[in-house]
């Protein structure tokens, strides 16, 4: 999963979807995090690492790892996150009606409030994420990744990061992969979701965070 997915799924309290979307940008362990981040943040990071996990054994994303192409086999996992955003955003006003929490049924609404809220926390936010965050907002990434044609682009810039030449090679042009089996992939994405938020909805309970409404 990407930002979306894990900003979504961190369920009704604001830190745990902010915690979710920053979590690739938090390395090593969190009681050795980066000073300033509130701790229900860095318990939303905690969920987001929870989450790849459990993604990582789940059949539907087991499924859409196979989708891919042998030649890109090795960056799937990295494809099928931006896809599952992709269907995410695409179906967002359904999916936001069975959110934990009241969310914003418009997209855009709900990544505004997303970006104010990582940008209010300053000097706290990961230096990784604040140089590409005004980026990211006056984009606004995550409601454009409704669209294919920026999931393709998304992962054209992703390629142009590695320094590996076999990943950046496979990663470019990847895009294509999601429409060659779109209804594949957004049939895997459906079975997948609920499942992850029947798991979030677990990890919240145990903690004694609210769980918002049973799946």
């Amino acid at each position: 999963m990407n930002f979306l997915a894990h900003a979504y799924l961190g369920g009704e309290v604001a830190e745990h979807r902010l915690g979710g979307f920053l979590g690739d940008f938090v390395k090593g362990p969190l009681d050795n995090a980066p000073g300033g981040l509130p701790a229900e943040v860095l318990a939303g990071v905690e969920l987001h690492r929870r989450l790849d996990s459990f993604a990582e054994t789940h059949p539907a994303f087991c499924r859409s790892r196979e989708r891919i192409s042998p030649a890109r086999r090795r960056v799937a996992g990295i494809m099928v996150d931006l896809f599952y955003d992709h269907f995410l955003a695409r179906d967002w006003a359904e999916w936001s009606a069975l959110a934990a929490g009241d969310l914003p049924r418009g997209l855009a609404q709900f990544s505004a409030g997303l970006y104010a809220q990582a940008e209010e926390l300053g000097p706290a936010l990961p230096q990784r994420l604040a140089a590409i965050l005004p980026r990211m907002r006056g984009d606004d990434w995550l409601a454009s990744y409704r669209e294919p044609e920026i999931i393709a682009l998304a992962l054209d810039r992703m390629a142009q990061r590695f320094t590996r030449p076999s990943a950046r090679t496979a990663l470019c042009g990847a895009g294509a992969e999601l429409l060659q089996d779109y209804a594949g992939f957004a049939a895997d994405c459906r079975a997948f979701l609920p499942d992850a938020q029947a798991f979030a909805r677990r990890w919240r309970q145990a903690r004694g965070a609210p769980s918002g409404p049973p799946y």
